[in-house]
């Protein structure tokens, strides 16, 4: 049986990405070993893990995680107060309002909850 997903996205400077992760977004460092080239967050039901990849060109980066929530609205102003660029809320198609965010790498963070 499949119980949880743990997306590894690609960073250039793991600073930089725990910075962001951490300080911007309040997820927390998951752990408490250091692994030279590799980083996991965590917050709430949520886990990234990111690997390094030094020579990664952020325009041509395409990783993308969607992330399902259950206070879209407080999210979306959360982000808006952190002062972090974002797309609007927008209601889809497909029965959900959702927006995105870059991370330092261009990593594609889309935030979606069912309407």
């Amino acid at each position: 049986m499949l119980t949880q997903i743990h997306p590894k996205l690609p960073m250039r400077d793991k600073a930089a990405t725990r910075d962001f992760y951490l300080h911007q977004l309040q997820f927390a460092e998951l752990g408490t070993v250091d692994y030279e080239g590799y980083l996991m967050v965590k917050k709430d039901a949520i886990e990234i893990h990111f690997f390094e990849f030094k020579e990664l060109d952020p325009a041509e980066n395409y990783g993308q995680v969607y992330i399902r929530t259950d206070a879209i609205r407080e999210w979306y102003q959360f982000i808006q107060d952190q002062g972090l660029k974002s797309t609007e809320l927008d209601y889809k198609p497909w029965g959900v309002i959702e927006f995105s965010i870059l991370d330092p790498d261009s990593n594609l963070l889309t935030f979606g909850q069912n309407v």
